[in-house]
């Protein structure tokens, strides 16, 4: 089984992303967590897809491999959300949140997330599309949620598992988990591949 397999590894999560964190102890992996300190820039050019992948790679490029033990893998993710052909990043205050919330409102909108796995050898990269449809939201409920859950540090300013999520979203298609910032199937598809190559 892929848990027995990953016992021989040290597994590091790049990111303090307490959801990220959250999903993967509940998938029975044992890690440590570290946060990359490169500034996430992207060439304008890239589709979303690209730039999700991108930044994923980014989050891994400056990884001293030796200084890690040799059976070390490595996790690293990047999730956006699309509204139409425009990315939609962190907000920088609430106000720029709340922006953010009144423009998903009502509409359908995709989360993509890369992910980068990798080892000293090996370094593997996907991603998953999530289409989110939401509810039209008030602006007493906008306020509410702004103020309460200050979601500033969350792509498209909001968390799927949070009360905007639970009063807000009429449907989702595809991962859920993908939603929360971490695709978890496509994870433990590509730790098979990292502990079993062909």
């Amino acid at each position: 089984m892929l848990l027995t397999q990953l016992k021989e590894y040290s597994i590091y999560l790049v990111s303090q992303s307490p959801r990220r964190q959250e999903l993967l102890k509940g998938m029975g992996i044992k890690f440590d967590s570290f946060s990359s300190d490169i500034e996430e820039i992207y060439p304008t050019h890239f589709s979303p897809v690209e730039v999700a992948e991108y930044l994923a790679q980014l989050k891994l490029s400056e990884i001293q491999f030796s200084k890690y033990p040799e059976k070390s893998i490595f996790i690293a993710c990047d999730t956006i959300v699309v509204l139409g052909n425009e990315i939609i990043g962190k907000p920088s205050d609430k106000e720029e949140a709340k922006q953010m919330l009144r423009e998903l409102a009502g509409q359908t909108h995709t989360v993509i997330s890369g992910l980068s796995v990798a080892t000293n050898q090996v370094h593997l990269t996907g991603n998953r599309k999530t289409k989110v449809h939401f509810a039209s939201f008030s602006e007493e409920e906008i306020e509410y949620y702004i103020s309460k859950y200050l979601p500033l540090d969350k792509a498209g300013s909001y968390g799927v598992q949070e009360w905007i999520g639970y009063i807000g979203i009429e449907s989702i298609e595809g991962s859920f988990y993908n939603v929360m910032g971490l695709p978890t199937k496509l994870l433990w598809d590509l730790l098979h591949q990292i502990c079993n190559p062909i």
